[in-house]
């Protein structure tokens, strides 16, 4: 199947996962566990994990390619990204989905910016997520406890364009513990107003009953990643603790790749099969 747009994947499913791509061994697993369930996903490469491999285009390329060979639709997207540079090498590169992050800049500027880049993307034929209200956690750019009014989300929306808007209801960046509450009543009054996808951001630290409700209460895209390099690093620990002499990182890594396989298969099969 060829890659394919978040907007595509929507366009069939009640809700689509978005996992974001450290390693290899992260697109590899994910994609298995599309092809398992038969269920589309959504590969995400962050501004932060560009950083850390050092440039977009060796992981992005292999992302790509990844997707277009899987018998799932799989869309690749670029997430929280605040360079403009950046986005446009992934628009250049062949991503089909990405996220303008403008949310440390104040609510005109946010606009004035986001719309650029809808204008970007759109001609590119690129499906663009923005954020508005601040979700918590995020290298000190949100602050907990800000929650996306319904006027904000309205407004946003319109005067941007764009075709998913991340909400700020309850959850937060890089939790390790499913403390969050998400504020239900918010997401339904959000999605009564605004008529693309809603997205929620911070997955990780929310109770499993709560996401299946927020995606019932007019959540569409789920972003997980916390919680999944929880799986892959704790599995990594267990492997190399009972071998002392295990030196193939293949040994390691395909048992980590193997249980997050099926850490995403569990949530598809509760979230996005219905």
């Amino acid at each position: 199947m060829p890659l394919v747009s978040t907007s595509n994947i929507l366009e069939t499913q009640n809700c689509v996962l978005a996992l974001n791509v450290v390693t290899l061994e992260h697109a590899e697993a994910f994609v298995s566990a599309s092809q398992i369930t038969g269920t589309g996903l959504v590969l995400q490469l962050s501004e932060n994990a560009v950083k850390y491999h050092g440039s977009l285009a060796p992981l992005g390329s292999a992302l790509l390619q990844i997707a277009a060979a899987s018998a799932t639709p799989i869309a690749v997207h670029l997430d929280h990204a605040t360079n403009r540079e950046l986005v446009t090498e992934a628009v250049r590169l062949g991503f089909t989905s990405l996220m303008f992050d403008g949310s440390n800049l104040d609510f005109e500027q946010n606009v004035s910016e986001t719309r650029a880049v809808v204008e970007q993307g759109h001609a590119n034929g690129v499906w663009v997520e923005a954020e508005i209200g601040e979700i918590g956690g995020k290298d000190g750019v949100h602050a907990p406890g800000v929650k996306t009014s319904v006027e904000d989300a309205v407004s946003f929306q319109r005067e941007t364009g764009v075709d998913g808007l991340a909400i700020a209801v309850g959850s937060s960046h890089a939790m390790v513990e499913k403390q969050a509450n998400l504020d239900l009543q918010r997401i339904s009054e959000i999605a009564a107003q605004v008529p693309v996808p809603l997205v929620l951001h911070g997955s990780s630290g929310v109770p499993r009953e709560q996401l299946v409700a927020a995606v019932e209460a007019g959540i569409r895209k789920i972003n997980i990643s916390t919680e999944l390099n929880k799986t892959f690093t704790e599995s990594i620990r267990r492997s190399l603790s009972s071998d002392s002499a295990m030196v193939d990182p293949r040994k390691y890594l395909g048992q980590s790749r193997a249980e997050l396989e099926a850490h995403v298969v569990d949530y598809l099969l509760l979230l996005c099969i219905r």
